[in-house]
């Protein structure tokens, strides 16, 4: 695969991508390449969140971990594994996020797309992790599809203040900006890349620099010119360049003020190299 590079103007800067699943089994045949490619490309650190419910994500994440110190991980239980939201399934989550270098309870939320658990079950466990969140002193990452309402009114009910990250956000400005009031970030994958996705751009122009995010969430969503294939952290590059331009910034500003947020957020030195 290609690998995107930065122009001579980006300088020494690199990016942060706050979301890929580099333990899926897409990438069992060229993960260290994969990596390799991030890094040259100027990805410069990565966060992977770990599915609980996984004992392959579980192993195959804290490995990848060992080896690349650049990379940070999240633990939880994802809606579409809520209906495993047993004890003993919360108390992996709560073992894993007092880990070591594990930076956030993620990825947890609603989605209401698909339909891999009912509502009430996923209430439950993103309830139930909010507080564990909140007991532990971590942000959340947080998935939501079609589902703002009810993310809202559960961080509401929980009086969870941790803040954390709406993770490949696809909803309204209107959610976005009642998150924004709650402590939130925002992240953005390569989905704003697409032709049809002009008013998701629109809210993306309109968070604050410095509640910003940006993601590949890989092997997903991968941006425009690469949409079709599998996505990479090193295709983040293409998501930052139409940022910056519906941002109209230049692409150093973005990457820093990014870069900043991520080590914010999750507590992480905001190093170079």
């Amino acid at each position: 695969m290609d690998s995107p590079r930065l122009s001579r103007e980006a300088g020494d800067f690199f990016w942060t991508d706050s979301h890929a699943h580099l333990d899926m089994e897409a990438f069992d045949p060229d993960r260290e390449a994969a990596i390799s490619r991030a890094v040259e490309a100027g990805v410069g650190a990565f966060l992977c969140p770990i599915d609980a419910a996984s004992e392959r994500s579980r192993r195959l994440t804290l490995e990848i971990m060992a080896g690349h110190p650049r990379i940070s991980a999240a633990a939880g239980l994802h809606p579409h594994q809520a209906a495993s939201g047993t004890a003993e399934a919360f108390e992996t989550v709560r073992r894993l996020a007092a880990g070591a270098n594990i930076r956030a309870v993620g990825e947890i939320g609603l989605d209401y797309h698909y339909h891999f658990a009912s509502p009430a079950d996923q209430q439950t466990a993103f309830r139930a992790q909010l507080s564990l969140a909140g007991e532990l002193g971590l942000p959340v990452i947080i998935h939501s599809r079609t589902a703002g309402d009810d993310v809202r009114a559960a961080v509401d009910a929980e009086a969870f203040t941790g803040g954390g990250v709406l993770h490949c956000f696809t909803e309204s400005w209107g959610f976005a900006r009642d998150m924004l009031d709650r402590g939130f970030s925002v992240s953005f994958s390569g989905v704003i890349t697409f032709p049809k996705a002009g008013d998701l751009r629109d809210v993306a122009a309109r968070i604050p620099l410095d509640r910003l995010l940006l993601e590949t969430d890989s092997p997903y969503l991968a941006p425009v010119p690469h949409r079709g294939r599998r996505n990479e952290p090193a295709y983040l590059v293409e998501t930052a360049r139409t940022m910056a331009a519906l941002r109209k910034i230049p692409l150093p500003e973005l990457a820093e003020a990014t870069t900043a947020n991520y080590g914010r957020i999750f507590g992480l030195p905001a190093r170079r190299g």
